[in-house]
């Protein structure tokens, strides 16, 4: 009794899990339905790197960072420039609370990411982004994707 217990625990515990991350080719789908596709000058690449990067397209990654503040979602976004955590002071510039940054609909994320990409530094705000994606081939992460 005890073992099947365990392994029904351990089952709900792998499910919930799962259930935070996004397929790269669903997530390009959304990108594209949201109309990121060229937003900035970005392609759908480097927003499936930015993602992959950041959080493995995990949509309810929240990471603590050495300053206190934390970064939200698949994005990773930062409280303190970009939402409100109620947990430190924050700018909140893209106007939202923290929380919202990690619901599966995408859409408060992706209208946050558009305001920080639409800043003089794009998507060098994202020190992973600069490192792994900016300036190298990225096509391979649309491969198999089908959009239509």
């Amino acid at each position: 009794m005890t073992t099947l217990l365990l392994i029904s625990l351990v089952s709900c515990l792998v499910a919930v899990n799962q259930a935070s991350l996004i397929n790269r080719c669903d997530l390009a789908k959304v990108l594209h339905q949201e109309d990121l596709v060229g937003f900035e000058g970005y392609s759908l690449s480097d927003w499936l790197c930015l993602a992959f990067v950041e959080s493995h397209f995990n949509i309810t990654k929240v990471n603590e960072n050495t300053d206190g503040s934390f970064d939200y979602g698949i994005f990773q976004i930062n409280s303190h420039y970009w939402c409100n955590d109620y947990k430190s002071h924050t700018e909140n510039i893209c106007q939202v609370d923290c929380q919202e940054l990690l619901s599966p609909n995408l859409l408060s994320i992706i209208n946050c990411v558009k305001k920080i990409v639409s800043g003089t530094r794009g998507m060098k705000n994202w020190i992973k982004w600069r490192l792994h994606c900016a300036g190298r081939p990225l096509s391979y992460w649309m491969t198999g994707c089908h959009l239509a």
